[in-house]
């Protein structure tokens, strides 16, 4: 694909080489400003001269690509404004100083489902409540979540997973708010935007259109020349063209709504889509009536898990909704959410949500560590393909997560509560988005049964246990560990969950979002098809019916 940028590149950067005598590296963390050069008129009498549009045939402006960065484990390895727990720019940096809430969330009944929020939270557990049921317990630490009504283009939103048979042309559609050319970390991507696949001549080969999280793509053979034309929504323009790093910007001739014509010889997942909204846009997304509050949850009871998990995120702050009289004076309480009606449970409201972090977060500095793990783009050696895993708790409790390249994460998938379960694409309620996490880790953990419905998970400090990473379409054999590092022995407090390998170096995480499965070791994980994975999960004995 970038065959002519690669050899313009180094004559561009040997010349370069030659003649300055300042050779300081660009940080990878820096982002080029777009500038908008206005035109030289002749005189102040007359017009100035317009400057050439660029049409679909011109030769691809040269751009360098982000290099391929790793952070952690220590807290040091995390730049300012990266999350110890993602790996990832945060939109308000300040919102590191507070330490993470820790919400019940049910998985069950099922009339809580979808649930409102769960996109935001970096890392959330799953575990088991009872014979075959689960719960949630999410943890929002570096970004408070927020409604959202995405604004949507002509075609129908995509629902299906992308599917890679081939080199892949494609990537990413978003919003451009501030205008700037740029995929600043506070803007996100648009839905049902209608994309065509256009050979050297302009003629339509293929079209599509991109997902709930602005995600397109097609399958394209190598030695190919070709380009893609963009369908414009009413009330819409294209940002900026060429204007930063190829992985960042938008690649788009604002005038002809095309890219330019390129030979395919490569994945090309950087031809991105950057979309100006007009007043209108706004004003007609603004009358959209909103059928659920800026709330989340819904929230349910307290669980023993809760306790260690409290205590390796230091300072954090746990929101549920009771819990059964033998446990309930053992989990430490940050605040409470009380429901009615369909049992379901209450919902937090972000306001309120907000106040508590803040409250919590009052006198401490910043005095707490949440890092320990390394993230990095470039995935570990030593995986096995894997393009789906399959859940099995129970007949009524079955999920899926499929990888897609274009997002280069996991998309989630619940079937209904029935005896042949139809699976649908699992949304946050918040902003009707399809739920995508980088990484998808099960733990084996020790589960002891107290009574009915009450267990406790052994994920207290001190231990080690076998774990399966699922990243990039690969599975990888693991390990979890809450032995405490240096720094965590220096200033006593845990760190949360690390994953490393059997010599207990780290392992790298996908930068992201990541799903922790709490499973008992002798749940079964297995190849059932070639690279689809399915874990049968077995309940310890007495665990009792939800």
């Amino acid at each position: 694909m970038r065959l002519e940028k690669a050899i313009l590149l180094g004559i561009i950067f040997a010349i370069l080489l030659s003649g300055c005598m300042n050779n300081s590296p660009i940080p990878l963390t820096s982002t080029p400003t777009p500038v908008k050069k206005a035109p030289i008129a002749a005189s102040l009498d007359e017009p100035p001269t317009p400057i050439p549009t660029a049409t679909a045939t011109s030769i691809p402006i040269l751009q360098p690509l982000n290099e391929p960065f790793s952070y952690g484990p220590n807290a040091e390895d995390f730049p300012e404004g990266i999350n110890p727990l993602t790996g990832r720019p945060v939109p308000d940096p300040e919102q590191l100083k507070e330490p993470a809430l820790l919400i019940s969330i049910p998985h069950f009944p099922s009339v809580a489902r979808p649930q409102a929020g769960i996109s935001f939270a970096p890392w959330v557990f799953e575990f088991l409540i009872a014979e075959g049921t689960t719960r949630f317990l999410a943890t929002f630490y570096g970004e408070m979540p927020y409604q959202e009504t995405p604004i949507i283009g002509d075609c129908e939103v995509r629902k299906e997973p992308f599917v890679q048979s081939d080199l892949i042309l494609g990537n990413f559609i978003w919003l451009d708010k501030n205008e700037n050319g740029i995929q600043d970390v506070d803007e996100r991507g648009m839905g049902g935007i209608c994309v065509k696949l256009l050979d050297a001549n302009g003629n339509v080969l293929e079209e599509t259109s991109s997902d709930s999280n602005g995600y397109y793509g097609f399958n394209v053979s190598a030695g190919m020349d070709m380009h893609i034309e963009v369908v414009l929504p009413p009330d819409m323009t294209f940002t900026l063209q060429d204007v930063g790093f190829d992985d960042l910007d938008s690649d788009i001739n604002p005038e002809t709504g095309r890219s330019t014509v390129s030979s395919i010889g490569a994945d090309e997942r950087n031809l991105d889509v950057g979309l100006l909204p007009s007043e209108d846009v706004f004003a007609k997304n603004n009358e959209v009536e909103l059928t659920f509050g800026e709330q989340v949850g819904p929230v349910r009871s307290g669980r023993l898990v809760y306790i260690p998990i409290h205590e390796s995120f230091q300072y954090s702050c746990l929101i549920f909704a009771g819990a059964t009289w033998q446990i309930e004076d053992l989990i430490p309480r940050c605040a409470t959410v009380y429901g009615i009606g369909d049992g379901a449970g209450g919902f937090l409201e972000i306001e309120r949500m907000k106040r508590i972090s803040a409250e919590n977060a009052e006198g401490l500095h910043s005095n707490f560590n949440y890092a320990g793990n390394i993230f990095s783009e470039i995935p570990p050696e030593g995986g096995l393909p894997a393009k789906e895993l399959d859940i099995f708790t129970s007949l009524l409790n079955q999920s899926k997560w499929v990888y897609d390249p274009l997002h280069q994460g996991w998309l989630r998938y619940v079937g209904d509560v029935s005896e042949n379960p139809t699976f649908h694409p699992e949304i946050d309620r918040l902003t009707g988005r399809e739920l995508i996490f980088q990484n998808v880790i099960l733990l084996e953990v020790e589960h002891t049964v107290w009574a009915p419905r009450v267990i406790e998970m052994s994920l207290g400090s001190g231990l080690i246990g076998n774990a399966t990473l699922f990243r990039d379409g690969q599975k990888y054999d693991i390990r979890w560990s809450t032995y405490a590092t240096e720094y965590s022995q220096k200033i006593g407090k845990r760190n949360p969950l690390r994953f490393v390998d059997k010599d207990n170096n780290p392992v790298a995480l996908h930068p992201g979002h990541t799903w922790l499965f709490i499973s008992t070791p002798y749940s079964i994980l297995e190849e059932s098809a070639d690279q689809l994975w399915k874990l049968r999960i077995y309940s310890p004995e007495g665990a009792g019916e939800y």
